[in-house]
């Protein structure tokens, strides 16, 4: 029942009843008053709130989620736990948590996006707290900078002000225009308060194809030496991929002071998807579909996808990323 019509049902039960009329001009007030006060609590009740009710993180289930539905990513998988798991654990963080997230296509930046946001929201994606900017939807004119960057901070300041534990997602870093990520650099870095607003609660995620190069030729390297994937560690990628993607002159990072002043807590490797995790991904889009697991069906799905190096066919070139339209076809 909306909002509106509990208060009109309210309203007319008393008049109904004769209840108001019966009322001195005293009571009569009380009434109405107490009226507008359960209207505004009601309206509290269903309308989503910066509060405990409506912002609960659950650390199981974004330990579940990780460990059921993210497939082929440990580095990702440990990293994102123990940064948000510590983050959200602290009640005077000096610092929004910052992540970038960087890999090729269909690899799983967006689902952990995602995932994160339904640990920390009752509303998850939906929720009015978590933003998503895209590079060439938000801002795709380079001449336009200046202003996307006072739309940026308006915006930012705006969000925080009415909720400190809002979420900001940069979709498609590697299409921005260099400089302006530059724009939200107060708000990561380590202040108190800014302009009366206090921002060190906020989490900050920024999506990234740029270093997904050299995350490739890493799990190459490490595959032709005949070593498991799970050998791989952050060192290993870490160092290279922040340097990478700062140098890079076609990166919303470039040069940015974002990561000259160390604001990113972490840069986080998604690492290509061999065809078993495929398989895995066709199986779990299968449940989510609530339809039979048919494992013949999954392997053809997943044979169906393009492969590199073209001879071994190793890795995926698009992830999971085409796998629900590919599954429509073989049902």
């Amino acid at each position: 029942m909306k909002v509106a019509h509990i208060c009109f049902w309210f309203h007319v039960s008393l008049t109904a009843s004769g209840l108001v009329n019966a009322f001195d001009p005293f009571t009569t007030t009380l009434v109405v008053g107490l009226g507008a006060t359960l209207g505004r609590t009601i309206y509290k009740y269903f309308q989503e709130n910066c509060d405990q009710k409506w912002i609960a993180y659950n650390t199981t289930g974004l330990k579940s989620d990780l460990d059921s539905k993210l497939f082929g990513q440990h580095i990702a998988s440990r990293i994102i736990l123990k940064a948000v798991n510590g983050f959200m654990s602290n009640n005077n963080p000096k610092k929004p948590l910052v992540l970038s997230l960087h890999g090729w296509t269909g690899t799983g930046k967006n689902f952990v996006s995602k995932l994160i946001a339904e640990s920390v929201y009752v509303e998850g994606m939906h929720s009015r707290f978590v933003h998503v900017f895209t590079s060439t939807l938000h801002f795709p004119h380079a001449e336009q900078i200046a202003t996307y960057k006072s739309q940026l901070q308006q915006w930012i300041r705006g969000n925080v002000t009415n909720c400190e534990r809002s979420m900001f997602i940069f979709d498609e870093m590697d299409k921005m225009h260099p400089g302006l990520i530059d724009g939200i650099k107060p708000y990561l870095d380590y202040y108190e308060k800014l302009d009366g607003a206090s921002y060190r609660k906020s989490i900050f995620v920024f999506l990234s194809n740029a270093g997904g190069d050299g995350i490739i030729e890493t799990a190459l390297d490490f595959w032709r030496e005949g070593k498991q994937r799970e050998e791989i560690e952050l060192k290993d990628l870490e160092m290279a991929l922040s340097l990478s993607v700062f140098n890079n002159n076609k990166s919303g990072f470039f040069r940015s002071t974002l990561i000259d002043k160390n604001l990113v807590d972490f840069f986080v490797p998604f690492l290509p998807l061999e065809y078993k995790h495929v398989v895995q991904c066709v199986l779990a889009e299968m449940k989510a579909r609530k339809i039979p697991l048919n494992h013949d069906v999954a392997d053809k799905v997943a044979q169906d996808l393009v492969y590199f190096p073209k001879s071994e066919r190793v890795f995926s070139v698009k992830g999971c990323k085409t796998i629900e339209s590919k599954l429509d076809f073989y049902i």
